[in-house]
């Protein structure tokens, strides 16, 4: 899944500066992030509500829109998806690859993201 998700990266990447009239990526960053975030957390709400009537098809479906918002919002936040893949190969590397990130007082310290921001074409 990792080439998919690198592919789906990079063309979120390329349609980022694309007209947001004819382009949902290029309209959802020229919302911003809360535009964003709002999508992401309809998706993830849309799986789980699928999941628990136990539709199958639906929950493949609506979880190809969650990685597609979620890469979104990491391309907003300047996240890659190898960074993501590094975090779950630490974690792997502690706790296995089926746990959580325990909660403690000592988490690892984190850098604040900073929004990126587009230029409007002119």
């Amino acid at each position: 899944m990792d080439d998919s998700l690198n592919r789906l990266y990079q063309s979120i990447l390329a349609a980022r500066a694309q007209d947001p009239e004819s382009s949902k990526t290029s309209k959802l960053f020229h919302a911003g992030i809360e535009k964003m975030a709002k999508k992401l957390a309809e998706e993830a709400v849309e799986v789980g509500l699928d999941a628990v009537h136990m539709r199958r098809d639906r929950v493949i479906l609506e979880s190809a829109d969650l990685l597609y918002n979620l890469a979104v919002l990491w391309a907003e936040c300047g996240i890659k998806p190898d960074d993501v893949s590094g975090e779950l190969a630490r974690r792997e590397e502690l706790y296995g690859i089926a746990e959580k990130l325990p909660k403690a007082n000592k988490r690892p310290k984190t850098a604040r993201l900073r929004p990126l921001r587009l230029v409007p074409r002119g």
